[in-house]
């Protein structure tokens, strides 16, 4: 296992709005949260949550696929995103539904089976929401004092 990071940097543009910089080379967003709170210019976290469990898994099937050669393009997901309320009366990401669709009918797939069998435990993401993702958060003053360090 490969031990690597990933790290972004966010950037307060406006009320809920943010510039989301994910380093050299990879254009930024802006993110926001939907009315009442934001303007909805930008997708909210939940918006790239769904976003990104469905990529991750439409580019794992890809790569499951070229893998014995096949041709499935284009691959084509639909992912949404089942909000609710916790036990304790916070609003949470309860489930996540991801459609893949082939760009080609299934007889023209070699190995398909197996490839079905296996290729979402290739998907780093659904993988980590499905386990438990430990988040560890700290806050400091713009005079770099910590105010608050956990780790949940």
């Amino acid at each position: 296992m490969s031990a690597e990071t990933v790290s972004i940097t966010l950037s307060q543009q406006s009320d809920y709005q943010f510039l989301v910089d994910f380093g050299p080379g990879i254009r930024t967003i802006v993110s926001d949260e939907p009315a009442p709170l934001g303007l909805n210019e930008g997708p909210a976290p939940s918006h790239m949550l769904v976003a990104a469990a469905a990529n991750c898994l439409a580019a794992s099937l890809l790569f499951s696929l070229r893998k014995f050669k096949q041709t499935p393009e284009p691959i084509t997901a639909i992912a949404t995103g089942h909000m609710g309320r916790s036990p304790d009366g916070r609003l949470r990401m309860l489930s996540i539904d991801v459609g893949l669709t082939l760009g080609c009918p299934a007889e023209e797939m070699d190995h398909l089976q197996r490839v079905l069998d296996t290729f979402e435990q290739f998907c780093t993401v659904s993988q980590s929401i499905q386990s438990g993702v430990k988040v560890n958060v700290s806050v400091q003053d713009t005079e770099g004092k910590m105010l608050k360090a956990t780790e949940v």
